[in-house]
Formats: C-alpha cells, structure tokens, sequence
C-alpha cells in the first residue's frame, strides 16, 4: 500500500442511467426507443468511416449493475469480426457533447484492426476463472502499461478492498506524500471494460493523470 491512501475516480460515470440530473425519468417505452436511436447513431457512426472496408452491425445486452452495452462489430471482406463495445452513458456524453462522435467511436477499433484482440473476450464462467482473469491478465496488464505510461516515475499497483465498492485495483505514485496520491477502480468495472473488450489499465492511466495536475506535476 502507498501513503496517503485516499482512492479516487471509484465511479467510473459510465453506468446505465440515462436520465439527466433534473429531468424526469423516461418511462419503459421511452427508454427503449431512447435505446434504438442510440444504437442507430453508433451504427451509422461506425459506417462513416469503415463502410468501404467493413460491415458494420452490432447489439444491445442488459448489465445487471450498468445497464444497456452497446457492441458494435466490424465485418471484413472474410467475415471476421473485430468488436468493440461502449456505455450507454459514454455514448449519450459524447453523441451531445463530442464535435465527432464518429471521430470519438472509431478510435476504439485501432488496436482491434491490427489484430491485437479483435472478438469480444467469454465471460468467467465461475469464481477460479475470474480470480485468474484478474490475477493473471487485468491486474498484470494494468500494472504494465501504467508503468510504461510513467516510466519516469515509481508506480505503484495493486489489489485493495474498498467498504463501499469491495475489491478494487489501485494505482499510485508513493513519491506524492502528501494528499490523494492513489487511483482505483473496482473489479465488477475493470470486468465490464475487459468484456467490451476495452483496455482495463485506461480509466487507472487517466486517473493517474489527473493526481498529476491536481500536484501541479504535469504543467
């Protein structure tokens, strides 16, 4: 464990509810509908810029802690697929606030295209098979690339249990002594990232970033 170790960034922002502060809840049916538009624009999002090279289709499946998840799958000419997959919430932030969502979207298949990991990955299917995917594949990854993304400064990594969010993999810089020095995110989160196939060690890189400027150390 680092000193001073106040975790941050444990809500990600990016969960299932799409009602926005104020206004009133949407009903069953407008939710669905609200769900089929949304789908539409990532849909012909994606299209604007991989139709001449790929097909593009997708779905929609229910989280039981996020919500709706939006996977969206390219199609080469060999009909092999290469899928990414998005928050329903990530998605309305952007279709509303983003200049190019499509920009925004598309950047998510880079890695995909080159091959690097192009199916959405199976779902543990019991405990054994979670605490190896964490042990042996999110936990490792996270701790490489967030040591690769300051490979100046000593980072700290690793597995603590939160009270109110249970397990969680924190990062950290044990040269900041004074104040939040420690990011962490909670497994069921990394979990869902890692099943729509999205790179578990972004949100802990971006958190790191911000105690950075919060430190003043990156001005």
């Amino acid at each position: 464990m680092t000193t001073n170790q106040n975790t941050d960034e444990l809500q990600p922002g990016q969960g299932a509810e799409a009602a926005t502060p104020g206004q009133p809840q949407l009903t069953e049916e407008e939710l669905q509908q609200m769900i089929a538009a949304l789908y539409q624009h990532g849909e012909l999002a994606l299209r604007s810029f991989y139709q001449d090279e790929y097909e593009v289709d997708g779905q929609v499946v229910n989280h039981p802690m996020y919500g709706p998840l939006f996977t969206y799958r390219l199609l080469d000419a060999n009909k092999n697929p290469h899928s990414v997959g998005f928050f329903m919430n990530e998605l309305v932030h952007n279709f509303q606030k983003n200049e190019d969502p499509a920009l925004w979207m598309s950047s998510f298949f880079v890695d995909i295209l080159r091959g690097e990991r192009s199916r959405l990955p199976p779902p543990p299917q019991n405990e054994e098979e979670a605490k190896y995917l964490f042990d042996q594949i999110i936990v490792p990854h996270c701790a490489k690339m967030c040591r690769a993304e300051f490979e100046d400064e000593p980072v700290h990594v690793d597995i603590d249990i939160h009270p109110d969010h249970g397990p969680v993999v924190e990062a950290g810089f044990p040269s900041i002594r004074e104040g939040n020095n420690v990011v962490a995110m909670p497994f069921h989160y990394l979990l869902a990232l890692h099943l729509l196939n999205r790179d578990t060690a972004d949100p802990l890189i971006t958190g790191l970033y911000k105690i950075r400027e919060e430190h003043g150390l990156d001005a």
